[in-house]
């Protein structure tokens, strides 16, 4: 199956005690990239996740954002830092004294200083946690892989129908070529008996000539390469692998023959033929572009 580099995925479900969220979104890139935003206290989830995801995916700028909120409350215990306490009961005495300043010290005032105080959770079951993310996570990369999949065959399908373009203009190229080494030699022989009128003509001469000419506009070698690349690519869409940077490199071998069947070809009609054939390839660039 034939994917797309962009998609989206999102998942949302309540496990365990979690309310636990996770998205996914991709960008065209072209390697695997992975970013990742998750809920404080949760940064053990990261290598985690990236290394499942990449189970699955093989290209493209990957974005994570994992958000997990206990619903359940959990014990909790809380300290008291006495020495940093009384430092700060000492010192508003102190400030009390010297300013001649009114009112008793209270424990709300004491409060305003947070840091006298330590919250202790009960430690989190990492690898509780991380298969109920997980459930999730799969959940969202079902959504996500379809999607890719379903804008992948959209982009097969555009392909597909190009390249047919391309080899019915192959086909044309082929079929007029030898025409043009036809034309040369009745050109190169009405051009002959005008100058040399009245004087036999070297028919082997021109047989030979006609013959290099044929030589040096042959597309033959090219057209057959051609096509053999377009197979090739047709095989790839139907193998079920990555093949995004494959079809890449098949599509310069592509460009490379026909830039020089271009440099071949003596016809106005054929150049205007090899024109459109690059005007698909560039379009079908533009395709492969996106495929993971």
């Amino acid at each position: 199956m034939v994917r797309s580099m962009t998609g989206f995925g999102r998942s949302e479900q309540k496990l365990d005690g979690r309310e636990i969220t996770v998205e996914i979104k991709s960008v065209n890139h072209r390697y695997f990239e992975f970013g990742c935003r998750v809920s404080r206290g949760y940064a053990f989830l990261e290598e985690k996740l990236k290394a499942h995801i990449q189970k699955t995916v093989a290209r493209g700028k990957i974005d994570v954002y994992v958000s997990v909120t206990d619903c359940d409350e959990k014990q909790a215990n809380v300290s008291v830092n006495h020495s940093l306490a009384s430092g700060y009961v000492a010192a508003l005495k102190e400030l009390k004294e010297t300013y001649g300043l009114s009112g008793d010290i209270s424990v709300s005032d004491i409060m305003r200083f947070n840091d006298i105080f330590t919250v202790h959770k009960t430690p989190e079951d990492e690898e509780a946690v991380w298969q109920s993310v997980k459930t999730v996570l799969d959940s969202a990369l079902e959504s996500f892989v379809s999607m890719r999949e379903r804008e992948g065959e959209k982009m097969k399908e555009d392909i597909l129908s190009r390249s047919e373009v391309i080899l019915s203009l192959v086909a044309r190229v082929e079929e007029k070529s030898p025409e043009t080494v036809t034309k040369y030699r009745q050109r190169l022989e009405e051009k002959l008996r005008e100058v040399l009128s009245g004087v036999n003509i070297d028919e082997q001469r021109i047989l030979t000539e006609a013959a290099i000419f044929a030589d040096k506009v042959a597309v033959a070698e090219e057209t057959v390469r051609l096509r053999s690349h377009f197979d090739q690519m047709f095989k790839m869409f139907e193998s079920g692998e990555v093949i995004g940077r494959k079809l890449d490199f098949i599509l310069q071998e592509m460009n490379r023959e026909t830039n020089t069947i271009g440099s071949k070809v003596q016809d106005a009609e054929l150049a205007h033929t090899v024109v459109e054939i690059k005007g698909e390839l560039e379009k079908i660039r533009e395709q492969l572009q996106n495929i993971e």
